[in-house]
């Protein structure tokens, strides 16, 4: 953490209009650092973009109850392989939920402290949407039903259509218990994915007999984020550290025990 912070110089603070972050959009090269610590996982990501070539240099690791101490090594170790001084960065992305309370507010608050001391944009990014863009990317899935294990009996939930590597949403993004949760009204074969379907008794029968599978070991990656946040800064969509913040879905984030 130290080799980091050290080689972070902080730069006055500034707001960011869309011109300004539609020429980040227009550049040649990009530099985009993702991370996120919204489940069990710990993982950063790096997308870099030179000319018409991009790559994505990953570190992912199953951390439970560790993302305070591994989160800020592992993007010292990312950066370093690549051979990327903070300085380089135009970017910072995070994971903004829905999640682990405890892990989204890691993650925010790392990526803040990040963008404002590189006075640099922050994107926020749905685990949800990067969950369907995994299962698009490595299972070729087009209708894929998201879900996360919210405890207390709930689910963090949606549902998206996957093509050519785009996701786009079919349903808001809801917390409630699965044997509430309906798909669309269209008839096609859907495939589930995420911590949520460890839940796979609870869902309504019409539901089991739509999903053709169900993956329940599939965590949210900052791989996927990394690409999702890309085409955001493409279309000018990066914040100022100060407006992004984790998105909950839960608003009672505390666990009361029954009167």
């Amino acid at each position: 953490m130290a080799r980091l912070v050290r080689a972070i110089v902080v730069k006055r603070w500034r707001g960011y209009n869309r011109a300004y972050l539609l020429s980040l959009g227009n550049r040649m090269s990009l530099h985009l650092l993702a991370l996120d610590a919204s489940s069990s996982a710990c993982s950063v990501a790096l997308l870099r973009r030179e000319g018409e070539h991009e790559s994505c240099l990953a570190r992912f690791e199953m951390t439970p109850r560790a993302h305070p101490r591994r989160l800020m090594p592992m993007v010292n170790d990312v950066l370093f392989e690549a051979g990327v001084t903070p300085a380089q960065l135009d970017s910072v992305a995070f994971g903004r939920g829905p999640g682990s309370f405890t892990g989204l507010r890691i993650a925010a608050g790392t990526a803040q402290g990040l963008a404002f001391g590189l006075a640099c944009p922050l994107v926020g990014i749905s685990t949800l949407q990067a969950l369907a863009l995994q299962a698009h990317r490595r299972f070729h899935c087009r209708y894929v039903v998201t879900a996360l294990d919210a405890r207390m009996g709930e689910i963090y939930a949606a549902t998206w259509h996957c093509a050519d590597g785009n996701v786009v949403a079919q349903s808001d993004e809801a917390v409630l218990p699965p044997a509430r949760f309906s798909l669309p009204g269209h008839d096609t074969d859907w495939v589930g994915v995420g911590s949520g379907f460890t839940l796979w008794e609870q869902f309504n029968p019409d539901v089991q007999v739509a999903m053709s599978q169900h993956l329940s070991d599939l965590e949210p990656r900052a791989e996927e984020m990394a690409w999702l946040a890309a085409r955001d800064i493409d279309a000018g969509l990066g914040q100022a550290a100060h407006e992004a913040q984790p998105i909950y879905l839960r608003n009672d984030v505390a666990w009361k025990k029954p009167a």
